[in-house]
């Protein structure tokens, strides 16, 4: 699997939900993109982390980062609370001073875990910012997230084209084959 090829069917979500979606349903049966250090290298790329090493550490790290997110967003908020929180022990944000001003870098002490802490990070950020617009898409056999950006907050499908469109022919089949 090449960096410059992502096989999933829905990107460009913030780094927490693009890590959930690592893991995605095709044809009834789920893919993840995350079994080697090649998909982890396409992940890194697609979510502009390229600066990270794609090795066995990095994966084990943001595997656990994934299941964390995985609790927090899908299970019990307080196991998932803890998850996340045990992946946010391993960085912290410096504040720095430069030519343009004030600003903040992340640190860790093992680089390998960059990528999971961005993304736990990123997770905080998103429930700051509007928790009720992180969704998980309601078609029944779709396991992506997304965050919905909508102006009126009702996006109920991960993409229109895809599940949105799959279950609007499955009303209409039902609607038909009834009359």
């Amino acid at each position: 699997m090449s960096a410059a090829r992502d096989p999933r069917p829905l990107t460009g979500e913030p780094v927490a939900l693009d890590l959930l979606n690592t893991r995605w349903m095709y044809e009834g049966a789920q893919q993840d993109l995350l079994t080697d250090t090649d998909g982890l290298a396409v992940w890194l790329a697609a979510n502009g982390l390229e600066g990270f090493t794609a090795d066995e550490a990095t994966l084990r790290h943001t595997l656990r980062a994934r299941d964390a997110l995985k609790a927090a967003v899908d299970g019990s908020r307080t196991e998932g609370a803890a998850a996340v929180d045990t992946v946010l022990e391993h960085g912290r944000i410096r504040p720095t001073l430069d030519t343009q001003g004030p600003g903040e870098r992340a640190e860790f002490a093992d680089p390998a875990w960059g990528p999971a802490w961005l993304a736990a990070r990123n997770y905080l950020e998103l429930l700051a910012t509007a928790p009720d617009r992180i969704r998980g898409c309601a078609h029944d056999s779709c396991i992506l997230h997304f965050f919905d950006t909508s102006r009126n907050g009702t996006r109920r499908w991960c993409s229109m084209a895809a599940c949105g469109n799959r279950a609007k022919a499955s009303r209409h089949y039902a609607r038909t084959r009834e009359g």
